[in-house]
């Protein structure tokens, strides 16, 4: 949280208050990064109550690391805007919307290359990765690899991480964090793909795993090689306390991997995959999966112990709330429902005075209902079956 908020705040301080609006999780590892690698003293200072910390304050970190998450926050949340006006997405279809959206991402791309500049970090190198996706999205087929698809990504997050270690004062970090980065970047691409598969195949969007035909096995082993490798590299690397960093991306990374698929083949046990319509499969060559299955012969994953389901029935999705009770909403829904930046906050703020953040073990994310896992280890409202790691 002392990341999170630290992020929050060095985006005001830098760049007003709508800056704020791109503080996310991602960032923060930056700034734990600097900080694991720097001596403890001055790198923290108090903050005041927030609605978002149940109006309590709390120590939050400041400095080149905070500058540099929030230059990376910022590049990378005008990436992302610049992709949905290109993608023509739900309401930037609208010309004037897409209009908007494209100052708006002009302004934040200028707003994150001033503060990288102050830190002595070029932000081009992140901006031409991001200009390099839609290249290398045209360029990719049927039974490319799926890690062409995740390059741009994983040069861009190398970059902020080596960093890091620049910001530091440990040059022989470079290299190893450099690796971790381009590993995490790979992870991370993954299995945000692997998320949106379905939304994706449903709207007919492009989808890395989609268009080259990777199956969710073949990225469960391109993200599990990733983790190992993160862990490899990380410990090449030498820091002051390595304890949040290796938790973060050593442990919450093998998890956000364990969830995302656990996630994504639930759902698929769930619902019939395209190929299934009316009880009966799509003749051979209709259906983008259509290889798969001899004519004649219903794709597996649609039958059960009873037969494949009726036509236009579906079962439940199965839910990932637990424990909690009527008080811990907003409940899980399948496809995850986005909420617009409003009602996101006023989420943001329910959740974070209920604890959900910090005891609700996976909880839905405020903008978007995507599960996470909980924000902290050290949770002192409850009883919490913390990990005990050594490694």
């Amino acid at each position: 949280m002392a990341h999170l908020c630290g992020l929050c705040l060095a985006l005001r301080d830098e760049h007003g208050q709508f800056a704020r609006m791109v503080t996310n999780y991602d960032g923060l590892v930056i700034s734990a990064l600097v900080e694991a690698q720097t001596p403890r003293g001055d790198g923290r200072r108090d903050a005041g109550p927030c609605p978002l910390r149940a109006m309590r304050g709390t120590s939050v970190a400041i400095g080149s690391g905070a500058q540099l998450a929030a230059a990376v926050s910022l590049v990378l949340a005008s990436a992302k805007m610049s992709d949905h006006v290109e993608d023509g997405d739900g309401a930037f279809r609208r010309a004037p919307v897409a209009l908007a959206a494209r100052r708006v991402a002009s302004r934040l791309a200028d707003q994150g290359s001033r503060t990288g500049a102050r830190i002595g970090f070029d932000t081009a190198v992140l901006t031409e990765a991001v200009d390099r996706q839609a290249e290398v999205e045209r360029a990719l087929g049927f039974g490319d690899s799926a890690l062409l698809a995740t390059e741009p990504t994983e040069l861009a997050t190398s970059a902020a991480f080596a960093q890091t270690a620049v910001l530091a004062g440990r040059p022989g970090n470079v290299a190893p964090l450099a690796e971790v980065g381009r590993l995490f970047g790979r992870a991370a691409h993954l299995l945000d793909a692997v998320e949106d598969r379905i939304a994706d195949e449903a709207a007919g969007a492009w989808n890395p795993l989609l268009t080259t035909g990777t199956d969710l096995e073949q990225a469960r082993r391109l993200c599990d090689d990733a983790v190992l490798g993160v862990r490899l590299a990380l410990a090449e690397a030498e820091f002051t306390d390595a304890n949040l960093v290796h938790a973060l991306l050593v442990h919450e990374l093998q998890h956000a991997v364990q969830r995302t698929f656990g996630h994504a083949g639930a759902h698929n046990h769930q619902h019939p995959p395209p190929g299934w319509i009316g009880g009966g499969p799509i003749p051979q060559g209709s259906g983008p999966h259509s290889a798969s299955s001899p004519p004649g012969t219903p794709p597996a994953a649609a039958t059960g112990p009873d037969g494949p389901p009726p036509p236009g029935k579906h079962p439940e999705p199965e839910s990932l709330d637990g424990k909690g009770g009527c008080c811990w909403v907003p409940k899980f829904a399948l496809p995850p429902k986005k909420r617009n930046v409003f009602a996101g906050c006023a989420i943001a703020t329910y959740m974070c005075c209920s604890c959900q953040f910090c005891c609700r073990d996976p909880f839905p994310g405020p903008w978007s209902g995507k599960p996470h896992d909980t924000a902290c280890d050290g949770c002192d409202c409850c009883d919490c079956d913390c990990c005990g790691c050594d490694c």
